[in-house]
């Protein structure tokens, strides 16, 4: 329809706009990627590796300097992210695509290695995604990423449910349903393991800012949304602080680490 404006390019506006403050607020995302690097190391030697996902490009430093790729792409649909990753890593071995991770513009089978850090979360379809991933992964090739699961931010999610019937936090699937969509995109040998992680703010405006910030404050394929008003948003701090024992607030981050071979 005229006028309106895709997930993707939504999204993509939200990322590139927070591109310029991203490393200052991205302390989660960064534990994640070494947690994620720890978990499944990079198998030096095997060829052509892709950070899908790579934001300013902290995991794509991990994977040149201390991973051993042979040959590494970084690609992210915000370019802004991806100039800011390319100015860090301007030589050696990496090159950098600004694409959609549902329409990779890559040949079958061009990738031994596949990496991504917290950012298949924001795709619209994991299931299409998943398909397209196998196809640009070699066979015995491998898929890793973190992502969000289910349970995340879920004492935003409650609060808000206090106030309204509105879509206001955006819902992710768990780690069963995760792991049926890579089995059913065709991988195997899929591992999908859950992880709580919870973060302390001195409170909910704070929170807030973050999330802005990192440019994760937008809805996928929202429903027409019940306009946030200050009262509603007000309403919203009051009923989350009742939830907390301590000063400050606990956002809790559910992280699905996962690993696949096609």
């Amino acid at each position: 329809m005229k006028g309106v404006v895709s997930d993707n390019v939504r999204i993509a506006r939200s990322f590139a706009v927070a591109a310029s403050r991203y490393d200052r607020l991205a302390t989660l995302q960064r534990e994640v990627g070494l947690e994620l690097m720890r978990r499944y190391p990079l198998q030096a030697g095997l060829g052509n590796c892709l950070d899908l996902g790579c934001g300013t490009g902290f995991l794509t430093g991990r994977m040149l300097t201390g991973g051993g790729a042979e040959q590494l792409l970084a690609l992210d649909i915000a370019m802004p992210m991806l100039q800011t990753a390319r100015g860090k890593y301007p030589l050696g071995n990496a090159g950098y695509v600004c694409a959609d991770a549902q329409r990779l513009p890559f040949a079958d089978n061009s990738f031994q290695q596949i990496y991504s850090n917290l950012a298949l979360q924001w795709v619209g379809d994991l299931a299409a995604t998943f398909s397209e991933l196998r196809r640009v992964i070699t066979p015995s090739g491998r898929l890793v990423f973190a992502t969000f699961g289910q349970d995340t931010l879920r004492e935003l999610k409650a609060a808000w449910a206090r106030v309204d019937a509105g879509r206001h936090v955006n819902s992710f699937p768990s780690a069963v349903q995760t792991e049926a969509l890579l089995a059913g995109a065709g991988f195997e040998r899929v591992s999908v393991q859950s992880v709580l992680y919870r973060s302390r703010y001195p409170g909910v405006d704070v929170l807030m800012h973050e999330l802005k910030g990192l440019g994760a404050n937008q809805i996928k394929q929202a429903p027409i949304r019940t306009i946030t008003t200050k009262a509603r948003l007000n309403a919203m701090i009051e009923h989350y602080q009742a939830l907390m024992t301590e000063p400050g607030i606990v956002a809790s981050y559910e992280i699905l680490f996962a690993a696949a071979e096609r």
